[in-house]
């Protein structure tokens, strides 16, 4: 969009026709002297002449990705990124990501319509696809009002690969639920949401995977296979082995297809840089020849690999082409060289480049751009416009980029035309001497650069990632019970007219019914104790929990003290966003997800307020923490006129930072300095002295910012990242510098203390859960020490052109594991990284495998913080079992950051015997493969080790005999009271009417759904909350039976009646019901006040209870709706009288 005008000007150009002209004569033309970004120009513009679609053909993947974000900015309705692979078609494995990626660009060609753009290497023309005829009779078109029976799609789905799960969460899966099919389809970006009415398909509404809700309403969806695999085997039934099916394509098919078969015949086919296309599909058509000649010694196979030029025929004869180069090929005669020219300017030379626009300096041979057109693409035009003015340039920010007569105007008046461009392409201006054409970018100006890996990432609007429920219940699982202390949970049983969890106690079996499961808690303690199970009601649990009761009164009277101190100090109020931030912020090239701007508002109020911050931003690993501190960072600086200093743990860490920081600042006059171990002597006492004089703004650093030597002119944000990584000296240091300055702590997964503090309510915290949308949950495989799977592991990730981490526990015997690895994969470029190297080395070694120069790093846990290489994408951890679980969540998480799904292979010896805490945590790590887990793994974390070192010995003994949830209650109700806040004395309501309330088997089936379902009604707050999870079942399930409808009407009264303070509803005899309550006479009085008149005399009080006379009478259902009706009339006076 952003470059609209650009190609407008270009198609409107005189150069333009004449070069249409001689493509369509010759069906051919040739183009030299263009960089990328005016060859996409060129492209789209001769493409847009004839309404043409257009397919660029690269030479990499790396060059695709380049290609597509930069087609993005340039107005196609559409831009497809058709992915493939390394691999060959006689490789075992094909990876799901690309498989899927290419149905999605295939089913979308199906819809045609659009005038799209197709970006693909040259491996696309080699056939690996059915012919295009025989796809589309095995793709399903599903419209809204047409007549299927529902019952018909099930074979359909399974023929077509797709899964059938209890619930929808990633791609090839489905699920059934009466009339309402759930499926996503993996040509999607969304699961898809269907509902029959009779056998006609009423709705399809696209849902989020995260949450289940149903999104927006869609008219029409493509379901392809889930791999390629079904259609051959159906044309080969002989064949047994389906992984490797792939190999029999041309036994299947007599013309296996490629890309080209698939697309319409109105299309321009533009391939960049033949020489290198040719080149690199030569070195592969090589490396397939070698493993054909293997695998057809064993089975005779058709070749499914043909020469570059064999390829590149079968274009030249469908469709007309244009070839695309940088350099000038003298030799080429029938070329067209366009001559374009980098900008000849120096970054932050604002006068050089106002007088090279204005023509009044010349460039290349005494060239001036007086009578050019020139556009200025910026993510911060705004700003890029006043500084052009401040040298007397003229210039003018267009917003919207298709305001054709505007932008046509300024440049007959000689104005250049500023336009907005905040995505992630790699943008460089030029000048185009033969278009009369100037485009000045970021790079040029502010000496910006990209920070986005080019490849091929799938588009996802959501990412497919749920939150893991630390507190669901299985059978075996231990629990507390409010009232009766420890029970084991042994099934879920229906009796009558209710649902209820079995617990067994020392005495017998105790039934809480399923709308009551607040009462339960998993008991958290320590692992090596298995709990003893306490006889129900008795006075050992009794006493345990007053025990506890005084135990915590009394620290959180401590903590409130230590933080009230805190609250008391006077900060700096920051004044609210200037323009500039709101720039900065603006240009930002990804959408943040929403949890991303929460933190970024939460954080900017504790700014703005005059108490000292103390935020505690918890993200998973690639969740966007880092920009909320970005953001922080610039409004410290511009609006507070304050430094800041950024901490992290790790040399390489606070490399990645200063680099970012960098790039995003590189636009306004902010100073950013480095200090770490790899900076000499004479460079830190320099960057100190510039700290101690105000000239640097901000300083990235790590434990060496802490030292004496450090003074600040006036540091007014303290930023750290990891602090559970830092020393007890260097934490002290720390805790002195946080009393003075606002802090903002940035971690993936929290140390247990300050987790506590946090869910105690003490300190702040904003927590980023939502992934983003390109983002996949890491594969997490656990498995025994075997070379053959460290080989395998390592293969496939280097056939798709990745790099791997290798991570050992230990220095000692690192070169030998090398060896082994070199041994076993013979061609693998290996390096090596630890903690022990010289500093020089260590350096230069992480660099050269930033830069790609290795495939392997062979290496300890320098690596476990915040290291960001998006080319990484498989990390095998070796004797993970000597691994904290903090720790190998964080080293999973270096890897699947640039969208391809990511492995983590975690190997235990074979021959050891893991204790049950070493094997609790590898069984954690694997369990949460969701994205956003670490703030649950934090949790289950404090369970796993135990919490002595948290709380003391006598705390921690104290959360033993009730376990952590009970503790953590308590604990934070007597925050509450210290706080002076109001407690209720009654903890829970019993409804006792004689109502159906239960959610029906064949409503929601399964097992843990329902579960979940029981305990979101059973904990939830409000009657809103009640009707959101109305509305999500109705969505989810279908319309809600009547037993589940009683169950939402009993939770809605037991909330009114507790925070009214009634303990019990039940009735009495056959005409009363009684109301249990703990309240005293006078406090009932002023309570009866807020009913109408009329209803006074049908209520009687006596001692613990209120009597309603005549209620028993009717119908359960109407004793219900009058109890929410009367009950919640009485609310009036709760804050009064309800005891603290």
């Amino acid at each position: 969009m952003t470059f609209a005008s650009v190609i407008r000007a270009l198609e409107q150009s005189s150069l333009t026709e004449e070069l249409q002209k001689k493509l369509d004569k010759k069906g051919m033309l040739s183009l030299t002297g263009l960089p990328r970004l005016p060859k996409g120009l060129v492209a789209s513009s001769l493409a847009n002449l004839k309404d043409k679609n257009l397919l660029v053909i690269t030479a990499t993947i790396e060059e695709a990705g380049r290609w597509a974000a930069q087609l993005e900015a340039m107005g196609w309705k559409a831009v497809h990124f058709y992915p493939t692979s390394e691999a060959t078609p006689y490789d075992p494995e094909s990876s799901e990501e690309m498989i899927w990626g290419q149905m999605q660009v295939l089913a979308d060609l199906q819809l045609g319509g659009e005038q799209v753009a197709i970006v693909a290497t040259e491996r696309s023309l080699q056939p690996h696809l059915p012919p295009a005829e025989i796809f589309q009779n095995y793709c399903l078109t599903l419209s809204q009002g047409m007549v299927w029976e529902a019952k018909d799609i099930n074979a359909k789905l399974t023929k077509l690969g797709y899964e059938r799960v209890p619930l929808v969460e990633s791609e090839g899966q489905w699920s059934r639920r009466g009339d309402i099919i759930d499926i996503f389809p993996v040509a999607a970006e969304l699961p898809v949401r269907l509902e029959w009415l009779g056998d006609e398909l009423e709705q399809l509404r696209e849902f989020d995977p995260a949450t289940q809700r149903s999104l927006d309403e869609i008219k029409q969806l493509i379901l392809t296979p889930t791999t390629f695999a079904p259609i051959i085997a159906a044309y080969l039934p002989e064949i047994e082995e389906i992984d490797k099916i792939n190999c029999f394509l041309g036994a299947a098919f007599a013309e296996p297809a490629c890309l080209l078969d698939y697309l319409p015949e109105n299309t321009l086919c533009a391939v960049d840089e033949l020489a290198q296309c040719r080149a690199h599909g030569d070195r592969w058509v090589e490396y397939a020849e070698e493993q054909w000649e293997v695998l057809n010694r064993q089975t005779p196979l058709i070749k499914l690999h043909r020469g570059f030029d064999v390829s590149l025929s079968k274009l030249t004869a469908k469709f007309s082409q244009l070839y695309l180069s940088e350099l000038v090929d003298e030799r080429e005669n029938e070329a067209v060289n366009l001559s374009s020219r980098p900008l000849p300017v120096t970054p932050h030379q604002f006068a050089t480049l106002a007088e090279i626009i204005r023509g009044k300096r010349p460039i290349y041979s005494g060239i001036t751009l007086d009578k050019y057109s020139t556009w200025l693409i910026s993510a911060q035009p705004s700003r890029l416009v006043s500084l052009l003015q401040e040298h007397d340039c003229p210039a003018q920010f267009i917003p919207n980029p298709k305001d054709y007569r505007v932008v046509e105007k300024l440049h007959l008046q000689n104005t250049a035309t500023a336009l907005k461009y905040s995505g992630v392409a790699e943008l460089e201006g030029f000048v185009l001497p033969t278009f009369r054409i100037v485009v000045v970018t970021d790079r040029d100006v502010f000496g910006q650069h990209s920070l986005a890996t080019p490849g091929y990432v799938r588009k996802r609007r959501r990412a497919a990632a749920k939150q893991v429920d630390i507190n669901k219940l299985s059978p075996g699982n231990y629990v507390t019970h409010k009232n009766h202390g420890v029970g084991q949970f042994i099934k879920l049983e229906s009796l009558e007219n209710r649902e209820y969890l079995v617990i067994k106690y020392a005495d017998g079996l105790l039934r809480v019914p399923a709308d009551s499961l607040e009462l339960l808690a998993p008991y958290r303690q320590t692992p090596e104790k298995q709990p003893t199970l306490h006889k129900m009601s008795s006075q050992a649990w009794k006493q345990a929990k007053n025990k506890v009761r005084k135990a915590v009164k009394k620290l959180a009277v401590d903590l409130v003290k230590l933080y009230a101190r805190r609250s008391q100090l006077s900060g700096y109020a920051y004044p609210a966003d200037t323009p500039w931030q709101l720039e900065l912020e603006d240009s930002f090239p990804y959408q943040p997800t929403p949890d991303q701007l929460k933190a970024v508002q939460d954080v900017k109020r504790d700014l703005e307020s005059d108490r000292p911050m103390d935020r505690l931003v918890c993200g998973d690993v690639g969740f966007g923490k880092t920009e909320v501190a970005i953001r922080a960072i610039f409004k410290a600086v511009t609006s507070g006129n304050k430094q800041v200093a950024f901490l992290a743990p790790t040399t390489i860490l606070t490399q990645q930072h200063y680099h970012t920081l960098k790039e995003r600042f590189a636009p306004y006059p902010i100073n950013v300095g480095l200090l770490n171990r790899f900076r000499n002597l004479s460079e830190r006492k320099e960057i100190l002295e510039r700290l101690a004089t105000g000239e640097l703004d901000i300083v990235v650093g790590t434990q060496q910012l802490l030292g004496k030597g450090t003074k600040f002119r006036d540091l007014g944000l303290l930023v750290i990242d990891e602090e559970q990584r830092f020393g007890v000296n260097q934490k002290e240091k720390v805790k002195e510098m946080k009393t003075q300055v606002d802090v903002l702590t940035l971690t993936a997964t929290p140390i247990p203390r300050t987790l506590y503090m946090s869910l105690s309510g003490i300190r702040e915290m904003s927590l980023i859960t939502t992934p983003p949308p390109s983002r996949r949950p890491i594969k997490t495989h656990l498995a025994a020490y075997n070379l053959e799977i460290i080989r395998t592991a390592i293969r496939n990730e280097l056939d798709r052109g990745g790099q791997i981490f290798y991570v050992v526990p230990r220095v000692e015997g690192i070169e030998e594991v090398a060896g082994k690895i070199q041994e076993k994969v013979p061609g693998a470029r290996i390096a090596i990284g630890h903690g022990q190297m010289a500093e020089a080395e260590l350096e230069q070694t992480m660099l050269a495998f930033n830069n790609g120069e290795a495939d392997i790093l062979v290496c300890t846990t320098i690596i476990e913080s915040g290291l960001d290489i998006p080319r990484v994408n498989t990390i095998i951890v070796e004797d993970a079992q000597k691994f904290g679980l903090a720790q190998l969540y964080q080293l999973r998480g270096r890897v699947g950051r640039a969208g391809v799904q990511a492995h983590a292979w975690l190997l235990y010896p074979r021959q050891e015997t893991l204790t049950e805490t070493a094997r609790k945590r590898l069984q954690a790590i694997q369990e949460f493969t969701q994205l956003g887990s670490g703030y649950h793994l934090a949790m289950r974390d404090m369970e796993i080790r135990g919490i002595g070192s948290l709380l003391g010995a006598e705390q921690s003994g104290q959360m033993e005999a009730i376990g952590f949830e009970l503790y953590m209650e308590m604990l934070q109700e007597a925050i509450r009271e210290v706080q002076g806040q109001e407690i209720p004395k009654v903890e829970d309501t019993q409804i006792d009417l004689q109502l159906t309330a239960f959610i029906p088997a064949n409503y929601i089936g399964d097992l843990e759904q329902k579960m979940a379902a029981y305990r979101a009604v059973a904990t939830a707050g409000t009657l809103r909350e009640l009707q959101q999870i109305e509305a999500e079942w109705s969505d989810r399930y279908g319309p809600v039976p009547p037993p589940a409808q009683q169950l939402l009407k009993i939770v809605e009264l037991k909330q009114i009646a507790k925070s009214v303070g009634f303990s019990r509803i039940k009735p009495e005899g056959k005409h009363n019901i009684v109301l249990e309550t703990p309240m005293e006479e006078p406090a009932w009085k002023l309570l009866l006040e807020n009913l109408p008149k009329h209803l006074h005399s049908r209520f009687v009080y006596a001692p613990k209870k209120v009597i309603v006379r005549g209620l028993g009478v009717l119908k359960p259902q109407k004793q219900l709706e009058n109890l929410i009706e009367w009950l919640d009339k009485m609310q009036d006076g709760l804050p009064d009288l309800v005891d603290s």
